[in-house]
């Protein structure tokens, strides 16, 4: 059962754009403390209302930034100028953001990156595919024979 629902959740994660970030700064405290994993879903730009907690992408070799949106302009093209703003932030960030999607917050748990970091470890990753593999080995491998047919008895 454990493993249907994870194929389930991989293709609804997939289908519907849904993907999860961590928190490795307390920007959003205490909304969302630093060590939370977030659950994120991809909308378009246009979708923001101002106070929405939405993910944008700065750029190459920039990493992504998770704050909330205080400002949000249609710029044409279904392109929005959202500015936005930490809420452990005494201001806004420096400069807009021009995006055509952004990734929603949807709902977080407070200290799960920790967790979520040490599962994506290649060592642990194969160490529960060796337990998955053997789990499944065990399960059809062969029963011995106990030399009776069940008409016998």
């Amino acid at each position: 059962m454990f493993g249907v629902l994870c194929i389930v959740l991989t293709v609804v994660a997939f289908v519907g754009n849904y993907s999860i970030i961590l928190f490795k700064t307390g920007s959003m405290d205490p909304t969302i403390p630093q060590g939370s994993a977030a659950v994120v879903h991809e909308i378009p730009a246009a979708q923001v209302k101002v106070g929405d907690i939405v993910t944008v992408d700065r750029g190459p070799g920039l990493k992504p930034i998770t704050h909330r949106a205080i400002s949000v302009t249609p710029i044409g093209g279904g392109r929005v100028e959202i500015e936005m703003q930490g809420d452990a932030n005494p201001n806004p960030d420096p400069e807009p953001y021009r995006v055509s999607t952004v990734k929603k917050v949807l709902w977080h748990v407070p200290g799960l990156a920790r967790q979520v970091v040490w599962l994506s470890h290649p060592y642990v990753l194969a160490a529960i595919t060796l337990g998955a593999a053997l789990l499944v080995l065990w399960t059809f491998w062969p029963k011995p024979s106990t030399g009776r047919r069940p008409d016998d008895a």
